[in-house]
């Protein structure tokens, strides 16, 4: 074993601990663990948080204390398996996207299964793009992003938006992205015990709470089914350990067969998510996603 791989199994089992603070059986108790990890470690005091209400749904503007484009924005739907997770809990992302590309980043709070099971959550979305409209924002003027199940809600908003014959955002940023409820990915065997954060446990009880009795190859509940004809650039991340990976890799495979431009950069080593945690390779992946965004927006 190399000290490279050492180094990094050691990571993992940092995150692991780490991660365990936050684990529960019960959802509720799951939901405000995470929002209290969010509230008392990723609030920033190099950055500005506005609170909003978009129609009930409760958001968040974060952007940098400097002088920074206001031109594009960049709208960041959360993670959490569709049943947990917030706009807090996401601070560890949206934190640095703000940071490394100096523009606004609009976060929202989505209704949670499974209170409220599919199609809420995307309902939701199209809500806050539709306000994001009606402020004046073109479409081309946002840049969606999202992790795992939030990477899944940015592609499928962004898919009822090409449904609906409506102007598409100007690129996607993924981290993760949940895209295949049906698991048929070879990472849910080969990566099932190295991944530091998601258990086969856990998304199945993510998926019977956000698509109980739904037809899971739905593009709507599993984009990796969609057509992806005429679709806006796009930018994925993985980590090499994540259990889903194969989400990202056929993703990309699929898209590239569709002639989107996506590009897929798996990180060695890396597990789900892994840009939320505070070490070198989360920043110099968002640094990347950065250069991304400045790439689409010349």
């Amino acid at each position: 074993m190399t000290n490279s791989q050492k180094h990094n199994q050691n990571l993992m089992k940092v995150i692991r601990r780490m991660h365990s603070f936050v684990e529960h059986s019960d959802i509720e108790k799951q939901r405000a663990s995470k929002d209290q990890l969010g509230k008392l470690l990723m609030r920033s005091t190099d950055m500005n948080y506005t609170d909003a209400d978009i129609d009930g749904i409760r958001a968040e503007w974060v952007s940098v204390k400097r002088q920074h484009m206001k031109k594009y924005i960049l709208l960041y739907c959360h993670g959490g398996g569709y049943n947990t997770g917030s706009l807090k809990y996401a601070r560890s992302i949206t934190n640095k996207l703000a940071s490394s590309t100096s523009m606004d980043v609009l976060s929202f709070d989505y209704r949670l299964a499974p209170e409220h099971p599919y199609p809420a959550a995307l309902e939701d979305a199209v809500k806050v793009w539709d306000y994001l409209m009606y402020m004046g924002y073109g479409s081309r003027d946002v840049i969606l992003a999202g992790d795992s199940a939030g990477g899944n809600l940015a592609l499928t908003l962004t898919l009822k938006l090409k449904e609906q014959n409506r102007i598409l955002p100007r690129g996607l940023v993924l981290f993760s992205p949940w895209t295949d409820l049906t698991r048929s990915g070879q990472s849910h065997t080969t990566r099932r015990e190295i991944d530091p954060i998601l258990t086969e446990e856990y998304l199945d009880q993510a998926i019977f709470d956000y698509a109980k009795d739904r037809d899971l190859t739905d593009p709507l509940i599993s984009p990796l089914y969609a057509d992806y004809k005429d679709f806006p650039p796009v930018l994925i991340q993985a980590g090499g350990n994540g259990i889903l990976l194969s989400d990202s890799v056929e993703l990309h495979r699929q898209m590239v067969r569709q002639h989107v431009g996506a590009k897929l950069n798996v990180y060695p080593g890396m597990w789900h998510v892994f840009q939320m945690s505070p070490f070198k390779t989360a920043y110099e992946a968002m640094d990347q996603a950065a250069e991304f965004i400045f790439d689409i927006c010349r």
